[in-house]
């Protein structure tokens, strides 16, 4: 498990009219979103890998679909330094994933359809108004990056 990052188990509560389920709590931990959005991921496409250097990213996935999540700890301090984590969530593993800034992350839909991911940041976009430098450090572009998503 690399240092920091967090991954809890979402229940679905089940019943005649579909499920509900609680994705985050603000007395469970003191990470603290500022903005939300989802996205839907195509069968076989990767989004990412990329780390954050200020902002954390908390990732719901519940379905529809699967992704394979793929985690490095790039922090230098960390005692968790260059370790890899993998692990398939989504519709059969429903959680929530809390990645410390400096972690590279990204995600591949494994499904036969479409998979849907929703991202918690703790900070916003491109800052207020979008008229900050975007806080990304891109590597999936970079051929020569350890960091790779198969």
């Amino acid at each position: 498990m690399i240092n920091g990052v967090v991954i809890k188990k979402l229940n679905k509560n089940v019943d005649e009219r579909g499920w509900l389920a609680e994705i985050w709590r603000n007395d469970e931990s003191n990470f603290s979103p500022i903005m939300s959005y989802v996205s839907e991921t195509k069968p076989g496409f990767v989004r990412g890998p990329h780390e954050h250097k200020f902002q954390a990213d908390g990732f719901v996935f519940l379905g529809p679909g699967s992704f394979k999540l793929f985690l490095w700890d790039n922090r230098e301090k960390s005692e968790t330094f260059q370790e890899k984590m993998e692990i398939e969530v989504g519709e059969n593993n429903p959680v929530f994933v809390i990645v410390p800034p400096g972690v590279v992350h990204g995600y591949k839909c494994i499904s036969d359809n479409v998979a849907w991911c929703i991202n918690l940041p703790d900070k916003l976009y491109a800052g207020k108004d979008k008229k900050e430098e975007v806080d990304e450090i891109r590597h999936e572009k970079d051929p020569n990056s350890p960091f790779k998503i198969q």
